[in-house]
């Protein structure tokens, strides 16, 4: 009932404004479309059972791959993996349980659009992010492996520490710096 709030209420904040801000009281600038508060939480992304089902997607896609347990995004059209493997380790392969959402069938029409022209956009995804001149700031955390007690698979947040895009993939934490 909580998630079903926040996405009504993110639905009417993309109509009505072209910034929101979640966990806070406004957006750190006018380059921002979506930023979240401080705390030891993270964004989850969508969980695709492949990246061959997620139909429709764009450049920029972000999801968490359930059949091999991977953070990816979509650049050029090709797949990339966020979780930085080159070869198999079982060490550090993702774990997650889908059995929540197996029996689920996705609804087609599920989408909010956060931007300028977020109720006329009809690029594919749940959240879509419409503004060509801002960004998504992510939610901010120090040392997300030592202080996020319970990450779930496919989250992701930004390392205040280490000044680096943080991953989960269910098992451990990748880190990314430019």
């Amino acid at each position: 009932m909580r998630n079903l709030s926040i996405i009504i209420a993110l639905f009417f904040s993309g109509i009505y404004f072209s910034q929101v801000a979640i966990g806070k009281t406004s957006v750190s600038n006018t380059s921002v479309s979506l930023e979240f508060g401080n705390g030891n939480k993270g964004i989850i992304l969508p969980w695709a059972a492949n990246t061959g089902s997620v139909a429709g997607a764009v450049n920029g896609t972000l999801v968490y791959d359930t059949s091999d347990h991977k953070v990816k995004y979509l650049k050029s059209g090709s797949w990339m993996d966020l979780n930085g493997e080159t070869e198999f380790n079982p060490e550090t392969v993702g774990a997650a349980d889908t059995s929540l959402q197996d029996s689920k069938t996705e609804t087609s029409t599920a989408k909010v659009a956060i931007g300028a022209n977020g109720a006329a956009d009809t690029t594919p995804g749940i959240l879509v992010l419409t503004d060509t001149d801002k960004a998504m700031i992510l939610p901010k955390v120090a040392s997300p492996h030592l202080n996020i007690i319970n990450p779930a698979p496919g989250m992701m947040v930004y390392d205040t520490t280490l000044h680096m895009l943080a991953v989960f993939n269910g098992t451990v934490w990748s880190f990314w710096k430019p």
